[in-house]
């Protein structure tokens, strides 16, 4: 895998819409001036790729809009970061016009640059991981930079501030608080803190125990479903399988899968769905375990673990839930193709190589 340089002061990062356009809504102008804000507190200069701020309308019916966003940010040598706005559910639709623009995948292996996101942006990192480049499922702009609390959730501030040279972390261990998603995000609500909780359970090891090892690989789980199915949009499978999105049983071999549910806070009964269609696949076979993300809002938490078990048919399987990626707030980043190795019973994740390119990027 191919790995990028870490962020530093004074570097250029760019705003890409390349799912849902939302970034572009008047509901979003107080997210930007925070975000914009809190980037250059970082000591990063954001640049808005042309179409990224052109609403939702415009960005649904022009895909390729969107793909060409990302392509001119990997074009931009001034360009050292690439920051998603948002998900949303259908950046399937850029494959075609990323996949088969040769400029493009070149681009990608010969000038790599660090790419960050979750949810539907599964997609886009399944795209990189075929690419052979390692990008993170980690902070989004609106999500984390444009966070209308006065300040960052200090743990995925942290996390942010893991992709600068010198603040590295090598080791992932659960946050001390959890906070409920809002139910206000306008301007209004500017200023207000979101509710949070003492995190009482920590890790928790579902099966398994001892460590397990393996290169990171995996995303959210309802992304992952619709790329195998036609749930969502009846052409999502057939494209995503000409670009060969999903990776086959034995590149899943030895990995270390991570899975996290989305805002639809899915019920048991479709996460069962969606985990059989993983283990038809070959998955749960292939890799040395498995790593969950805390449900938003605790969800399903208890029927969750059930349905993993129940699903799981290899009871020596490792798994590991509750973990603070994805959907639930606060989250850290997890880097694709990246060595890790995982704690069952010291409750820790330890990356075993550097994230970066020039391998300087550790917090001593």
């Amino acid at each position: 895998m191919k790995k990028t340089q870490a962020l530093r002061k004074g570097d250029k990062v760019a705003i890409v819409s390349l799912s849902s356009g939302m970034l572009g809504e008047e509901f979003c102008s107080h997210n930007i001036e925070i975000g914009v804000r809190r980037l250059r507190e970082f000591g990063l200069e954001p640049v808005f790729m042309p179409n990224a701020l052109r609403g939702i309308e415009f960005l649904k019916n022009h895909p390729e809009a969107r793909a060409s966003d990302l392509k001119a940010a990997f074009l931009d040598d001034s360009v050292r970061g690439i920051i998603c706005a948002i998900g949303g559910d259908d950046t399937y639709r850029l494959l075609p016009y990323l996949m088969e623009d040769g400029e493009f995948t070149a681009l990608v292996r010969e000038k790599p640059k660090l790419f960050t996101g979750f949810s539907d942006t599964t997609v886009n990192h399944l795209m990189f991981y075929r690419l052979g480049l390692t990008t993170f499922y980690g902070p989004n702009f609106i999500c984390d930079l444009g966070e209308i609390a006065n300040e960052m959730l200090p743990y995925t501030r942290r996390a942010f501030e893991g992709y600068f040279a010198g603040r590295e972390k090598r080791t992932i261990t659960a946050s001390d608080l959890w906070y409920e998603e809002r139910k206000d995000f306008s301007r209004n609500a500017m200023g207000t803190d979101r509710i949070f909780h003492k995190e009482e359970r920590g890790y928790e090891a579902l099966q398994g125990e001892g460590t397990f090892r393996g290169r990171l690989l995996g995303g959210c789980l309802e992304s992952l479903y619709d790329i195998l199915t036609c749930t969502r949009y009846e052409d999502e499978k057939t494209v995503c399988e000409k670009y060969a999105l999903f990776p086959a049983q034995e590149e899943w071999k030895g990995k270390i899968l991570f899975l996290e549910t989305c805002e639809e806070k899915p019920a048991p009964e479709l996460l069962r769905k969606e985990l059989l269609t993983l283990r038809e696949r070959g998955v749960f076979d292939a890799v040395s375990g498995v790593i969950v993300g805390k449900p938003q809002d605790e969800q399903y938490y208890e029927e969750y673990k059930e349905i993993y078990a129940e699903v799981i048919e290899n009871k020596k399987l490792p798994v590991l839930y509750n973990v603070n990626f994805g959907h639930a707030m606060p989250r850290c980043a997890l880097p694709y193709g990246i060595e890790a190795e995982v704690d069952m019973d010291g409750k820790k994740i330890t990356l075993l190589e550097s994230m970066f390119a020039d391998g300087e990027g550790a917090e001593k």
